[in-house]
């Protein structure tokens, strides 16, 4: 056994000295990554606010809808894997300290109206968003204050952050702050 030790020994011995050499030249410096949370450096998202949605209704399908195609609204590339949401804008609410804020809902949406319940939601690929206003009732006679001039915020998430169980997807202002974008940040168009 021991020398079995001494000739192992003896290898690791030159297989060590044999590895060793000069020194290469430097390599090239890295760019120093962006702050990001949790280790997530480098995960972009963005948020784009479109104004002036105006929904057409189809008589045959009982449906209101409108098609955005990202590459009219963004040079962000969009992945097939990435999360696409979509919030709809409320209004503007009045806050105790005086001051206003705008009100922000996920979609789907619902609305419990007297003529029955309408809802938006959403469908998307990596090319575009549509938008549908579905209900139970026959949506012809829906007051425009639901089709037309809406503000819509479609917020687009990397899959490698949108799989992330810490991310709080309910209300808008959690995701800028999760993605770290500012409202200075958010990009907005105005379809009128």
């Amino acid at each position: 056994m021991n020398k079995f030790s001494t000739i192992f020994g003896a290898v690791l011995v030159m297989f060590t000295v044999a590895c060793e050499g000069p020194q290469g030249p430097p390599g090239y410096d890295g760019l120093d990554g962006l702050d990001g949370l949790d280790g997530l450096d480098g995960i972009q998202g963005q948020v784009v606010e479109v104004e002036g949605v105006t929904f057409d209704y189809d008589a045959g399908s009982n449906l209101f809808s409108t098609l955005i195609t990202f590459s009219d609204i963004t040079d962000f590339e969009v992945f097939e894997s990435d999360a696409v949401l979509v919030y709809r804008h409320d209004g503007v609410i009045d806050l105790s300290d005086g001051s206003t804020a705008d009100a922000w809902s996920q979609l789907p949406q619902n609305f419990f109206l007297p003529e029955g319940t309408m809802q938006y939601v959403f469908a998307h690929t990596f090319v575009d968003l549509e938008l549908f206003i579905d209900g139970n009732f026959d949506l012809s006679t829906l007051d425009s204050g639901f089709t037309d001039n809406q503000i819509f915020r479609i917020v687009f998430i990397p899959s490698e952050y949108a799989t992330s169980s810490k991310l709080d997807t309910s209300k808008i202002e959690n995701v800028m702050s999760a993605l770290g974008i500012k409202e200075d940040k958010v990009l907005k168009l105005d379809l009128n």
